[in-house]
């Protein structure tokens, strides 16, 4: 009995002197001094458990963190500059935005502190379920509201309209003065539809294509031939002859399938090479397959050969006679390729004019094209300036599909740089050329009679064009 009570009151202190396994802290020091040395059988220190938690896991705070917490929110970056404001538009963006991102913020620490609201308790958190879910869908309903207001903001920002007016000098104009309909025309008279600023594609040079066409516009006053070459340099050669083979040059872009700019390209080498050299009439045709193998090579992705041309002849030049006849043709021009013509000038002018159209109009372009082509075979046309030609033409391809209205609006006179009265006389000179139906030289009628360019050579306007002036 004795040895018996002496084993256990060897085993009381030991069980009340068991070491703890675990750091001890203050808070556990005065556990243990109260409980007299005995560890607690649960421990109630939540910033004790969060610690040991924290170093047992990457993770983030636990789900029985006290809700009271809530954390620091950043003072919102207010407006600092010192610039006033004018324009409205970008007053009303800063404004929603400022205005937004404390929304956000709000709606954010909402869902932070809810969060961390959560217990671990399974009762408490079923009792919260309901609660988070309407919580939840409100802020949902608030950031729809915000992406809208920020949505509206940057329309507001990055909108620009195409329209102007040129007497302020670029400033725009608001786009819901404008009606349009079947066509984009102004209400406003003076109003200018800016065609540049829909452009994205950089192929397009909308950001200096301004530049570019002045600088044509300037090349072509330096670089016109001397437009009397016929009486002054010429004495074997006359107009009809270089009318037969401007127009027999027509059926050969046709058969190989060249480009409008290789026609023209080609007429306008062999005017500037007749007003400076003269040349036998045996020659000319060689002159005419020699300055179309240069345009070739000028403006084709794959021009024709050399035989090609010697074919197209049926044998009458050789090989070596046709590329002596280059190397002339290009020591007598100096190598001056990039000349301006009426296609460069035409291309532009129609884009201006589809721009009064809501859908752009096929036969405008074709209309436009083949009356340009028709002044190639006429001498008359010579001593006019390509860009006077190409915008006489849209302004007389208009006015045969559409008598009703003037075909000449403050756009196109913006963007040509030539008024009505200015395009009389071509004008009136090209439609006399349309209503010739004895014309000898049936190359680019036949051309445009075909269905590809919907036979717009058969189109004539019923109505004169001189009471336009």
């Amino acid at each position: 009995m004795a040895k018996q009570a002496g084993m256990n009151q060897e085993n009381v202190p030991s069980a009340n002197t068991q070491k703890p396994t675990a750091r001890i802290t203050r808070a556990r020091a005065k556990a243990l001094s109260v409980s007299g040395g005995l560890l607690p059988l649960h421990h109630c220190d939540k910033h004790e458990s969060s610690q040991v938690l924290r170093r047992n896991s990457k993770r983030g705070p636990p789900d029985d963190v006290d809700s009271s917490f809530q954390s620091k929110r950043r003072a919102v970056l207010k407006d600092v500059t010192n610039m006033p404001l004018n324009d409205l538009n970008i007053k009303i963006t800063k404004e929603i935005k400022v205005q937004t991102s404390k929304q956000i913020i709000s709606a954010v620490d909402r869902n932070a502190i809810g969060a961390l609201a959560v217990c671990v308790d399974p009762q408490i958190q079923k009792g919260n379920i309901k609660a988070t879910k309407d919580t939840t869908k409100q802020n949902l309903k608030e950031l729809r509201q915000i992406t809208a207001q920020l949505k509206l903001g940057n329309e507001l920002e990055s909108e620009q309209s195409i329209y102007y007016n040129p007497k302020t000098l670029g400033s725009s104009l608001p786009k819901g003065e404008i009606n349009i309909f079947n066509k984009v025309e102004s209400s406003n008279e003076q109003a200018i539809i800016d065609i540049d600023s829909r452009h994205k594609d950089p192929l397009m040079c909308s950001l200096y294509v301004a530049e570019i066409y002045n600088n044509l516009r300037a090349t072509e006053l330096k670089r016109r031939p001397s437009f009397n070459y016929m009486k002054t340099v010429q004495r074997d050669i006359t107009q009809e002859m270089r009318g037969i083979l401007i127009d027999w040059l027509v059926e050969v872009c046709e058969e190989y399938k060249l480009k409008s700019e290789t026609l023209y390209l080609t007429v306008t080498l062999i005017d500037q090479y007749l007003s400076k050299m003269y040349i036998e009439k045996q020659r000319l045709q060689l002159l005419g397959i020699t300055c179309m193998l240069i345009a070739s090579k000028y403006e084709e992705t794959i021009a024709p050969r050399v035989e090609d041309f010697c074919f197209i002849t049926d044998g009458t030049y050789t090989r070596r006679e046709v590329l002596d006849m280059e190397r002339e043709v290009l020591d007598v021009l100096n190598f001056h390729l990039s000349v301006p013509t009426v296609i460069k000038f035409l291309r532009r002018f129609i884009l201006v004019a589809q721009s009064s159209y809501k859908v752009p109009i096929v036969e405008l372009e074709y209309l436009a094209k083949y009356l340009a082509e028709l002044t190639l075979t006429e001498y008359s046309f010579f001593n006019r300036l390509p860009s006077l030609v190409a915008a006489s033409a849209v302004f007389l391809a208009k006015w045969t599909l559409d008598q009703v209205e003037h075909p000449w609006n403050h756009t196109l006179e913006y963007h040509t740089n030539y008024k009505t009265s200015e395009l009389k006389a071509t004008v009136v000179a090209l439609q006399d050329m349309q209503l010739n139906n004895k014309a000898t030289l049936h190359a680019i009628r036949q051309k445009y009679m075909q269905n590809k360019f919907n036979k717009v050579a058969t189109l004539t306007s019923p109505k004169p064009v001189k009471p336009l002036s």
